[in-house]
């Protein structure tokens, strides 16, 4: 089914109010659900909406739970996220990080106590659209085998990097594995395989089919050790600054996967005096003469608000009973 954008956020307002959250931010984090599947990533929008729905039915997430401030020295400062709608603790945690960035260069959040932030990518573009650079991460339930091993026991935690430029930002959103569970998803949906092998099957066979990856539970590392290791100091910093769980204390259930710990850094070029990052921004893109970080999803954006989105069947079904309810 093709909706519109208005449509989409509109009815996803409506099913997030019915669910419990208040007037001020049902809006907002239609908003963000709405924007990922704009842009492309409805692996983390709109096809994420029924595990919220389902997770706030269950009290896995509390709807109104807001986000506060338990410490803080300097240009650093740990959240408690109280259980609260992942997406909107992450929104607010990286408008503060801006904020603090905006009066001191560079500001650092981490916030712990949370739930799935959705798109990560969301935030990069946030901290771009207010000028700011930024770089942020998540750990998530164990879903990566170690290198070396077979069992899942670290997590493909998401790492964003944005940098603002005026003729489009530059945004690198990448899990620590090759693709993320929710493209594996996609994939496996349009009955397509992947354009490179991604994982192991259950014998041990690297392979391109999206369905056995997801069967074995055995995805690649991106760089192989590279990015087991470093979804490894990803977690260990994450969960120490926010004063939070790591990821092997998290349940390995999709709908269990709360009380994560994620980091929010924001810094202001305009803060340094010659630091002409448009200008840098744009000579590396031209020097590449390739598909940018962040381009296809500018591109995505276009062609869906002008042609309109399509939707998961079912997720979009559950949506509207939600609205409706």
């Amino acid at each position: 089914m093709i909706v519109s954008y208005a449509e989409l956020a509109g009815t996803l307002e409506r099913a997030l109010a019915a669910l419990g959250l208040e007037p001020d931010r049902a809006p907002r984090c239609a908003q963000l659900i709405a924007d990922s599947t704009r842009d492309g990533v409805p692996s983390h929008g709109l096809n994420l909406f029924p595990r919220v729905a389902s997770m706030i039915r269950r009290g896995a997430i509390d709807p109104r739970a807001r986000a506060i401030r338990v410490a803080g020295r300097g240009a650093l400062e740990r959240w408690d996220g109280r259980r609260g709608v992942g997406a909107l603790n992450a929104f607010d945690a990286m408008q503060t990080a801006i904020a603090g960035a905006r009066a001191s260069g560079i500001a650092c959040v981490a916030l712990g106590n949370t739930n799935h932030w959705m798109r990560g990518g969301s935030y990069g573009w946030q901290a771009a659209d207010a000028g700011a650079i930024a770089l942020c991460w998540t750990n998530t339930l164990p879903n990566l085998p170690p290198w070396g091993a077979a069992s899942p026991r670290i997590g493909n935690n998401p790492l964003v990097v944005a940098v603002p430029r005026a003729r489009g930002h530059v945004v690198l959103d990448m899990a620590m594995s090759q693709f993320s569970y929710g493209a594996l998803a996609s994939y496996r949906a349009r009955g397509e395989r992947l354009p490179v092998a991604g994982g192991f099957d259950r014998d041990g066979r690297l392979t391109d089919d999206p369905a056995a990856i997801e069967a074995s539970r055995r995805p690649l590392p991106i760089g192989f050790w590279k990015g087991s290791g470093l979804a490894i100091v990803l977690d260990i910093i994450a969960a120490a600054l926010a004063g939070g769980r790591a990821t092997h204390e998290i349940g390995a259930d999709p709908e269990q996967e709360t009380g994560l710990s994620q980091v929010f850094i924001a810094i202001d070029p305009a803060s340094l005096e010659g630091a002409a990052i448009d200008g840098v921004a744009d000579a590396v893109v031209a020097s590449v003469q390739a598909r940018y970080p962040g381009e296809r999803t500018l591109a995505a954006r276009r062609q869906h608000l002008q042609q309109g989105i399509e939707v998961d069947d079912e997720a979009w079904t559950i949506a509207r009973r939600c609205a409706s309810a």
